[in-house]
């Protein structure tokens, strides 16, 4: 079993974070979902995106903001922000801070 300090450290995005081989980062975004109460993404290592990590990283951190969960998403490599950015996502909506804050688009009266 880890060891607390390696439970807390951040999960690390893999290069290829593209349709091919989303399956695996969801299942290592989903497992450090499980065993942490605040999960932090480090996506600095990411080559090769596309609109499939935009949706899995939103629905992670609608997730969040359902549960009432820090998720932070830090170190957005270029290939990843463009990604964002083609996808029509402001620049502040995910690079490095708390998108469980940041991502909800509900205006006080719920709408």
């Amino acid at each position: 079993m880890d060891n607390a300090e390696d439970l807390k450290r951040p999960v690390q995005l893999p290069a290829d974070c593209s349709i091919g081989a989303i399956r695996g980062v969801y299942e290592m975004v989903r497992d450090a979902f499980r065993r942490e109460s605040r999960v932090e993404i480090d996506c600095s290592g990411v080559d090769k995106a596309d609109v499939t990590s935009v949706q899995l990283l939103l629905s992670t951190a609608k997730t969040a903001t359902l549960e009432g969960r820090p998720l932070v998403l830090t170190a957005l490599s270029p290939s990843l922000r463009t990604t964002f950015e083609r996808a029509g996502l402001p620049d502040e909506t995910m690079g490095g801070q708390s998108v469980s804050q940041q991502n909800n688009p509900q205006h006080s009266d719920g709408t």
